[in-house]
């Protein structure tokens, strides 16, 4: 395996660009765009500026989501470069076992080349075909209705992308992570990638890849660069320039203009003669070849558009000029310096009440719920809520910081975190003279979750609600009573 080998590091001015530009970036994010994660700007090939609001740190992986699909496009690349496949070859020939009994005229028509541009035929992403007991995920798909013509309409279809993998894998006998490793991410020093697999082990293909801020500065450089790295060609630069291309029209209606200006083989083309891969919530790699220059983020954003037009607005003007600028050490010293504290928002604190020492340490019970919550109990640096699980009983107790974040492990529990354990950082604070809110952020995803207690005579309502989400945003609403013999 390669060492990593950090991209060089170079000073703003040294690249032409001013860094108060990416300092009014940077003021506009903290005002405006309140879960951005991370940023890595690079300018002819160098990094020119990098952060992580903490709890968020460099060297921790983040979930891609579908930034995923873009990885899985280079290896269908590979894998044509290599003459293991081609993107008029039949679905329905490379996955011979996955098939429904009754195999309709569209679904035979399907080739690689429409999972590729995700104009499949369906009509809805096929991923909503998939239960939880499901264990061929590639039947499941290909049994789903081809209501359209392969070829003719844009759907955004993930399902597309799995199916991608599931060949890939078929086709090479690895999975698509270890297929990747010698061709891409060994070349590129990429190390520790991960990545989520279906019941059956083949990677999900259209998302679930987890790496770090810096690996997707990589991928975007080498993109940027046609695919060539230190003086080899890792990439075919015809695929590149294929893949990252507008093939099909994808203008939806109510979309944002960023979703609406075609879409390659799993990237999206952009405003301003960009392209990017992108992740749901805010995992974006940005390529801006005019400009040269690469602008990646890691976020847990609800809304995506107003983070590009950030970029648009006061980062391009800036990355695009080509006027050398003098010398100037103060700036990007006072850079640094803003990019150091950098900070997720901690729970906005007021003097704490009277009420603090009345309430700590007191065990608050909910009745009978469908969450499964059982107590709540705030003490000094620490909320401690009970659920019950299948009969079973358990305390959770989460250690918070007070105008700091504080490392820990989430619980396992499915109402605070679907029943994965995984990195988190908390913090709290008297928000209101009556409410308590502590907010534990996971720091290897987009996801926050917010403990809100206000409390009222010997009653104390909990509100759980997360920052971003598939569903819906609030988790939980319960009222506990203090025992009447505590």
């Amino acid at each position: 395996m390669t060492p990593r080998t950090p991209l060089p590091r170079s000073t703003p001015e040294a690249q032409n660009v001013a860094s108060a530009a990416i300092s009014e970036f940077l003021r506009v994010a903290d005002r405006d765009l309140h879960d951005l994660h991370s940023l890595m700007i690079l300018s002819h090939g160098s990094v020119i500026a990098e952060g992580w609001w903490a709890p968020f740190a460099r060297d921790l992986p983040h979930k891609m989501f579908s930034v995923s699909k873009s990885f899985t496009a280079m290896g269908v690349g590979f894998a044509i470069d290599e003459g293991a496949l081609t993107l008029d070859d039949l679905v329905v020939d490379l996955l011979p076992n996955d098939l429904p009994p009754v195999v309709s005229a569209n679904l035979a028509a399907m080739t690689v080349r429409h999972l590729l541009t995700m104009t499949t035929g369906h009509g809805e992403d096929t991923m909503a075909t998939l239960t939880s007991t499901e264990h061929n995920w590639s039947r499941a798909i290909l049994s789903a209705p081809v209501a359209l013509a392969p070829g003719s309409t844009f759907v955004y279809n993930s399902g597309a992308t799995y199916l991608l993998s599931a060949i890939l894998q078929s086709l090479t006998g690895e999975r698509l992570l270890d297929y990747l490793t010698p061709r891409l991410l060994d070349p590129l020093g990429i190390v520790g990638a991960a990545w989520e697999a279906c019941p059956r082990g083949i990677d999900t293909g259209g998302w679930g890849l987890n790496i770090t801020t810096e690996d997707m500065a990589l991928f975007g450089q080498l993109l940027l660069q046609r695919g060539a790295w230190n003086g080899a060609s890792i990439m075919p630069s015809g695929w590149v320039d294929e893949a990252t291309a507008f093939q099909v029209p994808n203008e939806l209606e109510g979309e944002d203009a960023d979703h609406t200006l075609g879409y390659g083989y799993q990237f999206w083309r952009s405003q301003h003669g960009a392209y990017r891969a992108d992740g749901a919530f805010g995992q974006m790699i940005i390529v801006l070849p005019e400009a040269q220059s690469v602008v990646v983020m890691t976020s847990g954003l609800p809304d995506t558009q107003p983070a590009r037009d950030a970029v648009w607005e006061h980062l391009l003007p800036a990355l695009s000029g080509d006027v050398p600028l003098p010398a100037d050490a103060a700036a990007p010293a006072a850079l640094r310096g803003q990019l150091a504290r950098l900070e997720v928002r901690h729970p906005a604190a007021v003097p704490a009440p009277g009420l603090a020492d009345r309430v700590a340490g007191i065990r608050f019970d909910f009745d009978d719920n469908d969450a499964g919550l059982v107590s709540v109990r705030l003490e000094r640096g620490s909320l401690t809520v009970a659920t019950r699980w299948e009969g079973v009983v358990d305390d959770h107790p989460i250690a918070f910081g007070s105008g700091t974040w504080v490392a820990g492990r989430a619980p396992s529990v499915d109402v605070m975190t679907n029943g994965e354990q995984t990195d988190m950082a908390a913090s709290g604070a008297w928000v209101a003279p009556d409410t308590f809110a502590v907010t534990m952020q996971f720091t290897r995803e987009p996801f926050a979750v917010t403990f809100s207690l206000r409390f009222s005579a010997n009653v104390v309502e909990l509100t759980m609600t997360q920052n971003v989400s598939f569903l819906e945003t609030l988790i939980a609403r319960e009222t506990a009573r203090r025992p009447a013999n505590p």
